[in-house]
């Protein structure tokens, strides 16, 4: 772990920040992890719900969502080899071409901020509208950031 990326608004800590390469060297591509045991939980539920294969779709169909997607991408690719390049274009959750883990697009999102990643920005806003997580009310997220 280099840092902790987002802390939540009630001081807890949210999103961490790893090393591309484990201490032996193996390469470890993903940057965020998620790692707030409600919003792992949260985002889990979406998971199993199909969400993934959902937003796949939409990038199939959506040149714009698509576009903004492939940016995300190479912004992380960027963040990640400017600590350690890889020499790999393998990135996180799936990205520039699908959904594979929205736990990783949600941790990216938190930790860079609404407009970076648009699929974990629209799963956040699925995630604090969701009347029964109550998740601005425990200072989990914002209120109205990701909305």
């Amino acid at each position: 772990m280099l840092e902790i990326a987002y802390r939540c608004p009630n001081g807890e800590p949210g999103v961490v920040k790893t090393a591309p390469k484990l201490p032996d060297g193996t390469p470890f591509p993903t940057l965020y992890y998620l790692t707030h045991p409600v919003l792992t939980a949260a985002t889990g539920r979406l998971e199993s719900k199909g969400l993934m294969r959902q937003l796949t779709e939409r990038l199939r169909h959506d040149p714009d969502l698509a576009a903004a997607y492939r940016r995300a991408h190479e912004s992380y690719l960027a963040e990640r080899d400017a600590i350690e390049p890889l020499g790999t274009t393998v990135s996180a959750g799936g990205m520039p071409d699908r959904v594979k883990c929205l736990h990783v697009l949600v941790a990216h999102s938190l930790a860079k901020g609404r407009g970076v990643n648009p699929v974990g920005d629209e799963v956040l806003a699925i995630l604090s509208t969701d009347p029964s997580l109550e998740l601005t009310n425990a200072g989990i997220l914002a209120p109205g950031q990701w909305e």
